[in-house]
Order: structure tokens, then C-alpha cells, then sequence
């Protein structure tokens, strides 16, 4: 058994709080989730299915178009959203649930459409008038819903 006061990874539970702990930041990366997906009117599941598939739950994940962090924010975006350390989890996933809430507004609560503008941008997703054609896309909505799905059903157990 390790403790530690800044968890590295998922999977860390929250056990005792030193006095310097006060900050969300801080915060294990599933209490971030938690914390931002109420903040934003999000499923917690939802937000942590994103997270499984954009990083896996790599804090340090940078993509080859340049989006950093656990849900793969680009730095334009976080920068629109003054968010300027993607890879400190709470501004990441600040961001990344943030943009996700914005998705959803945009097309009006339909999951698929928001997800396929949170991976290929809401002007593609414009463009072809729904989910784009894009293999990376079509499977990118497959992994969150199958991950999202998984964790409805673990949290429903723990009920």
C-alpha cells in the first residue's frame, strides 16, 4: 500500500488531507471528473469515457495535431477558455468538460454530434451535416460509448 498527497494516476482513493491539500488541484483524477462533470451538467461516466479514450488516463499525452493532456484539449481551445497547463489535470479536464458542455449545446444534446465535433470539430461535424465519415471518428464514438457504458454499469453496482 503507497500513500501519497498528489496521486500520480486513476485508481487512487482519497484517504487523509494535509493541510496544503485545500485545492482541487490536488485532487485524484476521478474526484476531478466528478468535480467538473457537475460543474458542467455532464455524466461523470461520460466524462471519464472521455478521458479512457482520449489519454487512457495519461496526464502527459500529447497527440500528433498537438492536443495535450487526459481529454486531449488543443491549446487554442484551452487558451479561448484561459487554460494554460493541460498537463495539470484539474485545468485539463476543467477544459476538456468545459469544450464537452459547449458540444452539447451546439447540437442540442444529441451524444453523437457532440462527440464527433469533441474529436473532429464542430465545423466537420457542420459540415457533413452529422457524424463525419472518418474512421478515426466512427471509432473514437464507439470507444466512449462502449467505455461509458462500462462505467454506468460499475457505478450502478455500487449502488
Amino acid at each position: 500500500m503507497n500513500f501519497s498527497n498528489v496521486p500520480v494516476q486513476s485508481g487512487f482513493t482519497f484517504y487523509c488531507a494535509e493541510e496544503s491539500d485545500t485545492s482541487i488541484e490536488t485532487a485524484s483524477i476521478d474526484t476531478l471528473v466528478q468535480h467538473y462533470a457537475r460543474k458542467h451538467a455532464l455524466d461523470p461516466n461520460l466524462v471519464k469515457a472521455v478521458v479512457k479514450a482520449e489519454s487512457n488516463f495519461d496526464p502527459a499525452c500529447v497527440s500528433s495535431a498537438g492536443a495535450r493532456g487526459l481529454m486531449q484539449v488543443m491549446p487554442a481551445t484551452a487558451a479561448e477558455m484561459g487554460i494554460y497547463d493541460l498537463f495539470d489535470a484539474s485545468q485539463n479536464i476543467a477544459a476538456g468538460s468545459r469544450y464537452l458542455r459547449q458540444m452539447f449545446a451546439r447540437f442540442s444534446g444529441n451524444l453523437d454530434l457532440a462527440l464527433a465535433a469533441y474529436n473532429a470539430g464542430p465545423t466537420v461535424v457542420d459540415r457533413y451535416g452529422g457524424v463525419p465519415p472518418y474512421a478515426e471518428t466512427q471509432m473514437y464514438l464507439k470507444n466512449v460509448k462502449k467505455y461509458l457504458s462500462q462505467y454506468r454499469r460499475t457505478a450502478e453496482e455500487r449502488e
